[in-house]
């Protein structure tokens, strides 16, 4: 697979990759940018001009010669899985870099350099780099590019690596743009290029480079507007089930509305949502099921995600008395988001359920704790979207009500036992957040509408 990779990579680049050679100057890692006007080149290059990490949630190792695999992690469900990394050497260059993942819902290959580096020219240019998919079928890739400390963003390229798996070479050109956010510093990047891979797949990279002019690339979200634009959720571990998910509770409300039953309550939301068909399901049954209770939750969603399915039907030919929903903590797990980005999803959210249900009122939850200890750094960032997100209500029609706490014990801490991977609550917690929003929930269905 190796060989003819190299081959294949010869006949399409060798001519240009020699006139590149002769006028690129590839960028010491040294703090400082590529000199004048050219391109900082990351690969091809010495392997000792840059260190190579691949790893995953539970352990890592160093590329230092043509091949390593990194052990499986501990966890039980992820023993079968598999790592590893290889390169292409050639006169004493890493030429490209091979990158192959099994049954792993997140792994990565850094690309890292040995002391900062100055992106600052490159910031109206581009990413560049050649992308070879041997298989994407039950997986997907993103790019990564760092951004300061703490601070990294990354590009999906599920639907073109998909679509160009199997035909070799293919280029790949991203605006700068794409990785840039607010608060981002590239005056001391120390990690310039990165994949990063889940599911299972087989990835092969070569000339990647930073390059000073503008040109035509990829398209990508814009992170200032990316949680208020709609979208369905492009992951993929949900694309084959997330649109027929949708499709089920289309016809689940059809069926509620045609036997004169129709939902008194929705809940909306991500996962944590979805749960109260899972583990919530006993809790659900006994205080819900009366209510003829419609469950919009969705594994992975983001604020997008949960508008795209409002405007595609699920809340439309009913009117139910409350709409409970939480929402947020994908949008800032999955992308670190700013918390005045989520917040205004969550508003964008809250004015189409108003647009479509101009009757039912609103019990807008806070997102709940994650992360074991009170200074878990997402549980923070959802903190201070708690914290924005209360001021959307109105105390009549948009009630917001934060439980957070009756999941947590006297100093903050987040029990196993009540959400047994410190994001999902098991059915103890699903009985507390029963029992915690019970008061609330029921003064609004005894309100008037709006």
């Amino acid at each position: 697979m190796h060989v003819s990779m190299r081959q294949n990579l010869r006949s399409i680049h060798s001519g240009a990759l020699l006139l590149a050679l002769g006028v690129l100057l590839v960028a010491c890692a040294s703090g400082r940018s590529a000199e004048g006007g050219a391109d900082l080149v990351v690969l091809p290059a010495a392997p000792d001009a840059w260190r190579i990490v691949v790893g995953h949630w539970d352990g890592e190792a160093e590329l230092t010669g043509d091949r390593v695999e990194v052990p499986p992690p501990r966890d039980e469900y992820a023993r079968s899985s598999r790592l590893e990394a290889s390169a292409g050497l050639r006169e004493g260059r890493r030429e490209w870099v091979h990158f192959e993942w099994k049954d792993l819902w997140l792994s990565t290959l850094r690309i890292e350099s040995p002391q900062a580096l100055d992106l600052r020219p490159f910031q109206d240019g581009m990413l560049e780099f050649d992308l070879d998919v041997a298989d994407l079928a039950q997986g997907a890739v993103k790019v990564k590019v760092g951004c300061g400390d703490g601070c990294g963003r990354g590009v999906n390229l599920l639907r073109p690596g998909r679509a160009g798996a199997g035909k070799g070479w293919q280029h790949v050109a991203l605006a700068m743009a794409c990785f840039t956010r607010d608060g981002a510093d590239f005056s001391k990047v120390r990690l310039p290029f990165a994949l990063e891979g889940n599911g299972s797949g087989s990835v092969s990279v070569a000339h990647v480079r930073f390059t000073r002019q503008a040109r035509a690339g990829l398209a990508c979200p814009d992170y200032r507007t990316e949680s208020t634009t709609p979208a369905m959720l492009d992951e993929s571990w949900a694309v084959d089930w997330w649109l027929p998910r949708h499709e089920k509770k289309l016809e689940e409300k059809r069926r509620l509305v045609a036997a004169g039953t129709p939902p008194q309550v929705v809940f909306i939301g991500d996962s944590i949502t979805e749960g109260w068909e899972k583990s919530g399901s006993p809790v659900w049954q006994q205080h819900f099921a009366r209510y003829h209770a419609l469950d919009l939750g969705f594994g992975g969603d983001r604020t997008e995600n949960v508008l795209w399915r409002l405007q595609h039907g699920e809340i439309d030919g009913i009117a139910p008395k409350v709409a409970v929903m939480m929402i947020g903590t994908n949008n800032t797990g999955h992308r670190a988001e700013n918390p005045q980005t989520t917040a205004a999803g969550i508003q964008r959210l809250l004015d189409e359920i108003h647009q479509r249900l101009p009757s039912t009122k609103v019990l807008l939850l806070a997102i709940f704790p994650r992360g074991e200890k009170p200074d878990d750094p997402q549980r923070r960032l959802n903190e201070r979207v708690n914290e924005i997100i209360a001021g959307h209500a109105d105390g009549r029609d948009v009630v917001f009500v934060d439980i957070g706490n009756a999941f947590l014990d006297a100093d903050g801490r987040l029990s196993r036992d009540v959400m047994p991977d410190l994001l999902h609550p098991g059915e103890k917690g699903y009985a507390i957040w029963q029992r915690a929003m019970d008061a609330s929930l029921q003064r609004l269905l005894s309100a008037g509408p709006r």
